[in-house]
């Protein structure tokens, strides 16, 4: 680990109080705060869940944009787009945008998308159909496909075809010439990252030349621990990334929960979450899954534990996971307390150090 960054899922609830206290404008408002306020900390990323039909974000461009254009040098991204939701060349052109706007600090993660509260919520969005839902129950392999061209469009392939010259308004192509969407910020392609929750999903995202974001499950259950577990992920992802011979370097991301008990505040809140906690094994999407465990101590110790944390260390950035709801001043006690305490032990390099990079796959 290098960098680390934060990773908000943005709860709110959908009863604010008459001043709008913990509603979504709240919530939204205090992500913006969070993002400036990091900045000037060091630290090296603002993350966001991304959920439909629920009371968290659900369009996270406007939210990343307002960061960026407010900030200097903190990451902006997204920890994950669900592609069963999105018109792939909106989002292609949402992202460029963003890309030139922030000059290049994204980290946009997407994936298939995860369990939700709605019966196949993408099909309300204008997606799918009652015809797909027992071929494709998940929406796997629209998502898959949605997902192809967002990353042909974002990589400045022709979607469309220029109208006959005489027809076009303004007259700007050529008759029959292949049109890409606009703006196009080259190489943002290379600042997609792929929530891969397995081992086999891993070998995948390399093949297909994404950065790779691991989150705290693996849909995976071997008996084996997590951070054993996750650091095999990443093996197998970087191996398979060389096999590819993609003719740049990744990188890897993991998240994680760890609270720094600094104080009795912290004590209150974290001591009983930290102790005894020990990954887990459960099932989520159908899947045998292995979750990882809460990090809650003192300083000294968190830093014992988190050096025998194989996939932490073969990460590149970690993604702190922030109690959103508790607000912008709490959960920069977090990132200050883990900025000062914890960090600089753990091979921290500040924002201000410059861009974040993947590990030489050659180490």
């Amino acid at each position: 680990m290098k960098r680390f960054g934060f990773l908000s899922f943005g709860h709110y609830s959908l009863k604010p109080d008459k001043t709008g206290k913990y509603g979504a404008q709240e919530a939204l408002k205090q992500a913006v705060e969070l993002g400036q306020i990091a900045d000037e900390l060091g630290v090296n990323g603002a993350y966001f869940r991304v959920h439909h039909f629920a009371p968290q974000y659900s369009s996270p461009v406007p939210l990343l944009s307002a960061i960026a254009a407010t900030t200097n040098t903190i990451e902006v991204g997204t920890g994950v787009i669900d592609m069963r939701y999105e018109n792939p060349l909106g989002l292609a052109e949402e992202v460029a945008a963003l890309d030139l706007l922030s000059d290049q600090r994204i980290a946009i993660g997407v994936s298939r998308g995860s369990p939700e509260t709605a019966l196949r919520g993408w099909e309300a969005f204008g997606y799918g159909g009652p015809e797909l839902a027992q071929e494709d129950p998940k929406g796997a392999a629209l998502a898959a496909e949605k997902f192809d061209t967002f990353l042909a469009a974002l990589r400045g392939d022709g979607m469309a075809t220029a109208a006959p010259f005489e027809q076009q308004y303004p007259q700007m192509f050529h008759s029959g010439a292949p049109l890409p969407v606009l703006p196009h910020s080259p190489g943002a392609d290379r600042r997609i990252w792929w929530g891969a929750g397995s081992r086999e999903t891993a070998e995948w995202t390399a093949r297909q030349g994404l950065n790779l974001m691991s989150s705290t499950l693996l849909t995976e259950a071997t008996g084996e621990g997590f951070s054993h577990l996750q650091a095999e992920q990443i093996r197998r992802y970087r191996e398979a990334w060389k096999e590819a011979g993609h003719d740049w370097t990744p990188r890897v991301s993991v998240s994680r929960s760890i609270f720094p008990i600094v104080s009795e505040v912290d004590r209150k809140f974290f001591a009983l979450r930290g102790e005894d906690s020990h990954d887990q094994i459960g099932i989520i999407d159908g899947l045998q899954s292995t979750f990882g465990r809460t990090y809650a101590a003192e300083p000294d110790v968190l830093i014992e534990q988190l050096a025998r944390d194989e996939a932490l260390h073969a990460a590149d950035t970690l993604m702190l996971t922030i109690p959103s709801q508790l607000g912008v001043d709490f959960n920069l006690h977090i990132l200050q307390a883990f900025a000062e305490h914890v960090a600089p032990a753990l091979g921290w390099q500040p924002n201000t150090a410059g861009p974040v990079t993947g590990y030489s796959l050659e180490a």
